[in-house]
């Protein structure tokens, strides 16, 4: 049996635990809540695009791993 793809709430969980951040320091680092970084890792909330790109780019996260997490 095959492993289960990763989420996108654990992929960025896991993504920020690995920088050492916490997810007030995210937050503020992409101009969000640390309220609304909390939904999106534990409440499967989907950041908008735009927020979506400045979490890709401050956790340095592969967006193919975002998009195409199948591969």
């Amino acid at each position: 049996m095959g492993e289960s793809p990763i989420t996108l709430e654990k992929l960025i969980k896991n993504a920020r635990l690995v920088a050492g951040l916490t997810q007030d320091n995210l937050a503020t680092q992409v101009g969000v809540t640390s309220r609304y970084i909390i939904a999106i890792e534990n409440e499967n909330k989907y950041p908008s695009i735009q927020v979506l790109s400045k979490i890709i780019c401050t956790l340095k996260i592969s967006a193919d791993a975002i998009f195409y997490p199948e591969m």
